[in-house]
Parts: structure tokens; sequence; C-alpha cells
């Protein structure tokens, strides 16, 4: 049995007040059992080194130390043992040794447990138990050991003394809790002690990174946005023109650092100073820091940030205008140091037409992937593909390419029930859809290729942005085209999840989402104006409406009626007639009449209009 990595971060924090000296060079002595009264030879800096390597190398990724005693700084450099300790040693506790300057004798002195009781910080003595923790952190337990079978294992390890432990430790459980030590089946690894301790400052940032959070202010239609999506899928309602689509370009730049269009510029009502975006990318392991990057009114430009604590994993944006942002944290540190500009947007055209250096295109990739399908993922465009189908036009399943007038190339076709057709003259759904299928598909096999050159493993996070998932699509597509997206991930590879952000507003999407919704991983945010003119974004509970009427006058799209707006006022004037006191015969056969020419015959409002007009003889 291991120390949880609670019981661990607490072992931390009851340390702090300890001095380094008692936690690291006194344990490096009494381990080499250094004689009282008399000296030997010890090289004490590398013995002390190999401590630190033992018991202080917590990150296998850096070369620093990471000691919890009281210290200005948590993590040490790699050179702490002969350039930060060697100075405590030889000068601040210098009283407590027997040593010749420059050499390797050293001893204790008679009086040294005293001395270094005095020197205890706020006279508290060490925490016994706490500092067992710490330095066992990786030790294997018998199942049912207590403080006392911890401590004395210590005590015996250490070669400690009745003496020293009488004056420099506190072996006493402070509350019953001690007792029964926390533990668990494996010892905690790095990257679950990671979120409890500030990064090294050799460590590389955390990759496959999502967003976790996204503050807007004196952008936008509102003085202040706040966005926390879900681990999975998020979903943004709300009206035209409030903010959706402004979101989604906001949370690419968080994730990214760049603008997949045109740069947010702070609204007329903003004062100087007050236009920031606030995010925070959240690694696999490690908890999420919030950055805020402040708008450069000098420049009237947006700061590239700085290193960042985690960078975000793929992302593929599809925007409402048809273009295309992909963004691979692996590809982006390759072109760090070179001089030619790389785009990451790609407009429609070019996603299907290709661009020199980036991008082969749709119509170039699509043949020469079928013509070439042991090295080429074909057989996961085809997949994924099928998978975000149409119910009516059955599967789109690739045909045998063919040549069309004025074009040079081969132009891969979609074999309907009717017979195939070339894609360039499929509708514009149908093109949506496979656009939004091939540059997935691309984006991941470019970005796997991209991490074998680089000689790294390819990311196990992705994010999907997609403004207007509905856009051009039948109202049959509407309904199956989301479930369907969520699970892209699972066939690029298994191992992959993906965090989606969607904005829609279509309810037959939205109904969609009932048999899939989690509130654990997902969460709906919606985009309202108030009566007084403000813009607000809150998250709202998902309710299973079922009827796509229902949907419709839901909060989520606040009508009053699922039928056409004159049947809606024919209706409400109706409604308002009925609350009259008396009513006159010709009014209620003028309203009469107007729903007789805006309801269907069948309409669930015609009883209660019926029964109220026969009452005053007036018969429909």
């Amino acid at each position: 049995m291991f120390f949880t990595t609670e019981q661990i971060v607490n072992a931390v924090t009851a340390l702090a007040d300890v001095h380094p000296f008692h936690g690291i060079t006194f344990l490096v002595c009494k381990k080499e059992e250094l004689p009282v009264g008399t000296t030997i030879e010890l090289p004490l800096d590398a013995k002390t080194d190999s401590f630190l390597r033992q018991y202080h190398r917590i990150n296998p990724a850096s070369q620093w130390f990471f000691q919890p005693f009281k210290s200005v700084k948590e993590w040490v450099r790699p050179d702490y043992a002969a350039k930060g300790l060697q100075a405590v040693n030889t000068q601040t506790f210098v009283q407590v040794f027997l040593h010749e300057h420059n050499s390797r004798i050293w001893g204790w002195k008679p009086e040294y447990v005293s001395i270094l009781a005095s020197r205890l910080p706020k006279k508290k003595k060490i925490p016994a138990f706490h500092l067992a923790v710490w330095l066992y952190k990786e030790r294997d337990w018998l199942d049912g050991s207590t403080v006392n079978d911890i401590v004395d294992f210590f005590v015996k390890d250490f070669h400690l003394t009745t003496k020293e432990i009488n004056a420099l430790f506190d072996t006493s459980p402070r509350s019953p809790s001690f007792f029964a030590p926390d533990f668990q089946a494996h010892a905690a690894s790095w990257h679950e002690l990671q979120p409890h301790f500030p990064p090294a400052p050799d460590s590389e940032p955390e990759q496959e990174g999502t967003l976790a959070y996204l503050e807007i202010r004196g952008l936008g239609p509102a003085d202040r946005f706040v966005l926390e999506p879900a681990l999975r899928l998020t979903l943004i309602t709300g009206d035209n023109g409030l903010g959706k689509t402004f979101l989604l370009e906001c949370a690419w730049w968080a994730l990214t650092g760049t603008w997949a269009g045109r740069a947010a510029f702070p609204s007329p009502r903003s004062q100087k100073g007050q236009t920031a975006i606030t995010f925070a990318i959240e690694g696999k392991h490690s908890q999420p820091e919030r950055e805020t990057i402040a708008f450069d009114w000098n420049t009237l430009s947006w700061p590239e940030t700085k290193k960042r604590p985690t960078i975000s994993g793929l992302t593929v944006y599809a925007r409402v205008d048809g273009s295309f942002a992909v963004w691979d944290p692996v590809q982006q540190r390759a072109r760090l140091n070179s001089p030619i500009h790389h785009q990451s947007v790609f407009t429609s055209k070019e996603v299907w037409d290709g661009l020199q250096g980036r991008i082969e295109g749709l119509v170039r990739d699509w043949v020469r992937w079928q013509n070439n399908p042991s090295k080429s993922p074909f057989e996961t465009f085809t997949r994924v593909l099928a998978h975000l189908s149409p119910p009516d036009l059955g599967k789109l399943e690739p045909g045998e390419p063919v040549r069309i007038p004025d074009d040079s190339r081969d132009i891969p076709t979609i074999r309907h029930p009717y017979g195939e057709t070339p894609i360039v003259y499929e509708s514009a759904g149908v093109r949506r859809i496979i656009t939004l299928a091939y540059l997935i598909v691309w984006a991941w096999h470019e970005h796997r290729v991209a991490a074998e050159l680089a000689r790294s493993e390819p990311q196990r996070r992705m994010v999907v942005l997609v403004d207007e998932m509905e856009a051009h699509l039948h109202p049959q597509w509407q309904r199956v085209v989301l479930p369907a997206l969520l699970s892209v991930d699972e066939m690029l590879a298994p191992e992959l999840e993906a965090q989606y952000i969607v904005a829609t507003h279509s309810p037959l999407v939205m109904a969609s989402a009932e048999t899939i919704f989690d509130v654990e991983t997902d969460a709906l945010v919606h985009l309202d104006l108030s009566d007084a003119g403000e813009v607000s974004l809150r998250e709202i509970e998902f309710v299973k409406f079922g009827d796509v009427s229902s949907w419709l006058t839901s909060p989520v799209f606040e009508l009053k009626h699922a039928r056409s707006q004159e049947a809606e006022n024919a209706i409400e004037e109706a409604k308002a007639l009925q609350l009259q006191a008396d009513p006159s015969v010709e009014e209620v056969q003028k309203v009469s009449a107007r729903l007789v020419k805006c309801l269907a015959q069948d309409d669930k409002f015609w009883p209660r209009w019926l029964y109220f007009a026969e009452k005053l003889g007036v018969f429909l």
C-alpha cells in the first residue's frame, strides 16, 4: 500500500516551517552515521546530491528538485547541494560540525543536538510522521500500517537517537486521523501530484489541453462574458447577434493564440485598460491556470501570450462562412524557427482546391487516398463520412472518380441510389458535411505524420469548434448530425478524447441531444437579451422537451407558439378577447376569420376557441 496523493500534499503543507538543514543535511549526515566528537572523511555535497535525487526529484521531466521546507523557492536548482546547501552547512549551521575548511572532514560537535534544537523555526519540532510521508512517498507499506509503524521505520532508517528524537521531533499524533494513514493501491505518480505543485522552472508546458475557462471584458455585445466549457460537449444557444460566433472566435484565440478572422476590437463603450480576455487551458494531469491578456491600446492589437503552462491539443474550427481553422501543436513547434508564415485558416475554396505547401485539398486528397488506401486515411474518412450521413439519402459512400468538363483533375463522386454524383455538384448540405469529415480526418492524419517526424506521441485530446451545426442541413439530417459528430473521435483513434463546443439555433439539433446529453460531461449555455437591452451568458439546465415544438417554446428559443408569426398574433388576440368581460359578436367573428386563415384544421387551439365562440352564437 502507498500513501495517497492527498496524504503527501498534507505532509508538504505540514513541513513548510522546517528548515532545509533539518530536513536534508541532518538526515544525510544521520544516514551516513556521522560520528559525534570525532571526524571522518565524507563527500557531503555528493551524498546530499544523491539524497536529493532519491527523495526530491518528483518530476521525471525536470532536473530541478522540489523541497517542501522553509525556503524562498520551493524548486531548487540541480546544483543545490553544492551551491545552496553548502553555504548553509558551512556558514548558517557551521556551529554543529567539526569541520576543516575546504575539506571532506566532517563530524558532529558534542553539543550538536542542543544547537539544532535552538535553531528550530518558531521553536516548533519537526513533524516526524509528515517528514516520513514525504520521504517514503514511493514506499510500499504493509496493509494496516499505523503512524507508529511509519515513524519507527523512519527512526531506524536514519539511525536517530533517543536524544535527537526527544529534542528535535514531534512523534505524537495531533489528531485521531493520524492513526489511520491514507493509503492507495499504487504509488502516487507525478501526474497525480502535479496539480498540487507549482511547475518546475525547466518543465515543458503540458500538452493536450482543452478550454476550461473563458472570460471576456469590454468586447462584443456584453460588458462581460464568462464561459466555462464542459469536458465533452458545450452547446451555445441564443438569438442572432447576441454573440455565439463571437464566443467561438474568442475560444479559438484562447486555445491557439491566433485569430481565425478579424481580431476582436473593444466596443465603443469600453474604457482604456478595461478590455481583456482571461482564459485557462486544462491539461489532462494538471489544474488549469488562468491567464489574462489585456488589449494593447498603443498598438491596437492583442499581445502574444508568453510561455503557457499548458498547450492546447489539436484544434479544428468549422466556421459559419464555410472556412476552417486548424491548429496543430506539433506542427506549430516545428514552425517556430521557420521564416515562412504558415496559414492556419483555410477558405472554403482552399479546403476543396488546396493551398500550395499547406493543404492538398479535398478533391486531390480524396482521390489520392482512394487510389492508395493502404498508405492513407481513406478507410477512416469513409467511416466518418458514412457516420455523418443523412438518413434520407443513405450512407455517403465514395464512388469512382470521374472527369468533368473544364477541370483537369479526377473528381471524387458520391454513390447515391439514383447514381454517382461528382462532389462539386452536390448540395450545400452534403458539401458542408463532407468538408467537415475531410478536415477532421485530414487534421488528425497530418498531426500523426508530424508527431512521427518529431519522434513524439500523437495527441490524445483534441478540441472541435462548430458554428451553426445545422447550416444547410435538412431537418432529418439535423436530428442525427450532433450525436454522430460526438463519436467521430473514437473513429480516429480509440484513445482520443475530444471536447466539442457547438453553437446552434436549431430545435432539431437540441432535440437530438436528449439521448446523449450527460450532466457530468456536458453543458448548455444560453445568450439572452434583457428588456433593458443587456446581453448575458448563463448556463441553464438541460431539460428534455421531447417534441420539437416544445423546444421552440422552451427557454432556449423562447417562442410563445410553435407556429407562424401570423398564427401567434391571431391566437394572442383570441386569448385577449376571451379575457374580456363582454366581447362583441363582431369581434369574435373577426378573430375567428383570422384563426381560420392561420391555423390548421386540427390545431390544438380550436377546441378552446370553438367552445368560447359558440357560447356567443358564432359557429364555424
